[in-house]
């Protein structure tokens, strides 16, 4: 770790120059040997001037490279304009790993010549994982810098979720804490931010519209806020959500409530959704059996279908969103293309690959396994087995374990990087993102956003 911010200098000296408010590539294959010290750096020094400094150059020097966060608002709009068809972009959660599974990702992406994958992480995954924004864009910059990477990086701020209990006690602390963390997300990188507010429908209301009102409010609202503080020259791709994962099936026709309602409550000329999430059958980590597996689960396919087209054809949205779709088995991937489905979110399949792969260290699993018995009692359900808690609660030791898991030997993270970049090109594949750079090219124009200069680095 570098001590100070003089150390940081020196080490940079001959790979990047800090010529004012600028950064300048000297050496870029010095930079790519520096890519995982720097990225270490921003995730673990204790030195807040040092962290700050690091992540400021890390995303300039990327953006200096052509790597370039970006919104991937304008590709889904042209979907919604029926100017391509046939794809479904994978939006990939990582909760731990995250530079080498970043690797991976990358590796597949150049492989594929898919640039048209989404790097997310949800606001509950941002707490147990100790993910904030300006972190986990710069393991993800860092990754695409060492990879070699050009082109746009999709990050995404997944589930900005209403608690509905704080919202019908106290809406304004619970808008201003949804408000905050967007903009936390949007200066750290994020330019898609999905808002779920699917949490504030009353199904006791008497009619559609009524039950979707504060959804659809609040949507719009953050939508409103989103378009007032998106960088220039920048829209952010804004999802909204009208069923909650895990509950009941979503319908055509409380989507046109929720829209409706949005209608209302969104700014005249203000640029609204570019997708929407439904339910049509799926949970988060999928349903896991008293054994440890996932038990099988029939997507609705149609009704997808049904959403998707009502979404293109009435709003001119890209389409619906599937969630909770990494667990399923690989037979269903390549329906989704089919179902007109926009966009496919993926995280537990990936958690699994990594902590069920034989090559994961089995020390670590152990004191990973042994942390939650002691200090997550409180999550263990009635009636659940061993292997029920493990398989459910174990995301919620990535945070404590951050360093641990960066200390991993290299010659172990390439194998497992080796495994995650397999699954990542069988997904590209299915959902027909394999070969999209034109299309992206075509559609999407990166812009680079300044990124303001830390006081500490003068």
């Amino acid at each position: 770790m570098f001590k100070n911010v003089d150390e940081l200098r020196k080490f940079l000296a001959g790979k990047v120059e800090i010529k004012g408010d600028e950064v300048v590539i000297a050496d870029e294959g010095a930079l790519k040997a520096a890519a995982r010290e720097l990225m270490e750096n921003s995730v673990l020094n204790e030195n807040s001037d040092v962290r700050d400094a690091v992540r400021w150059v890390v995303r300039e020097a990327a953006q200096a490279l052509g790597i370039i966060p970006s919104s991937i608002n304008d590709l889904y709009m042209s979907r919604g304009r029926k100017e391509y068809s046939g794809m479904s972009v994978p939006a990939i959660n990582i909760r731990g790993f995250t530079f080498d599974v970043s690797k991976a990702l990358f590796t597949a992406c150049r492989n594929k010549k898919c640039p048209a994958a989404v790097f997310e992480i949800a606001k509950s995954e941002m707490e147990y994982t100790f993910q904030r924004p300006a972190e986990y864009t710069v393991s993800i910059l860092a990754a695409a810098i060492e990879e070699g990477y050009r082109g746009p990086v999709f990050i995404q701020g997944d589930h900005f979720q209403f608690k509905a209990k704080k919202y019908f006690e106290n809406k304004e602390a619970e808008v201003a804490s949804t408000k905050k963390l967007i903009k936390e997300a949007i200066d750290g990188g994020y330019l898609n931010i999905d808002i779920d507010s699917s949490t504030l429908v009353v199904l006791e209301r008497p009619t559609l519209e009524e039950q979707q009102k504060d959804n659809a409010e609040m949507a719009a609202m953050m939508t409103n806020y989103i378009r007032e503080i998106e960088p220039k020259g920048v829209t952010v791709s804004v999802g909204g959500e009208i069923g909650e994962v895990g509950e009941k099936n979503s319908t055509v026709e409380e989507l046109e409530a929720y829209m409706t309602m949005y209608g209302k409550f969104v700014k005249s000329g203000v640029t609204g959704l570019s997708k929407v999430s439904v339910q049509t059958g799926t949970a988060h980590g999928g349903v896991v059996l008293p054994d440890g597996s996932i038990a099988d689960v029939n997507i609705d396919f149609d009704t997808l279908k049904k959403l998707s087209n009502a979404a293109i054809d009435k709003w001119g949205m890209g389409g619906a969103v599937q969630h909770g779709a990494s667990t399923l088995p690989d037979s269903a991937f390549d329906k989704f293309p089919q179902m007109d489905t926009v966009e496919v979110h993926l995280a537990t399949g990936f958690q699994n690959i990594l902590l069920d792969s034989p090559d994961w260290p089995a020390a670590l699993k152990d004191k990973m396994y042994g942390w939650m018995r002691e200090n997550l009692q409180s999550d263990w359900k009635k009636g659940w087995t061993d292997e029920q808690f493990f398989a459910k609660i174990r995301k919620k030791a990535w945070g404590p374990f951050k360093k641990e898991v960066l200390d991993i030997p290299e010659a172990t993270r390439a194998k497992l990087r080796k495994q995650l970049q397999d699954k990542f090109e069988f997904f590209f594949d299915k959902l027909g993102t394999t070969n999209s750079a034109k299309l992206v090219s075509e559609k999407v124009k990166p812009v680079k956003v300044k990124v303001p200069k830390p006081a500490c680095l003068g």
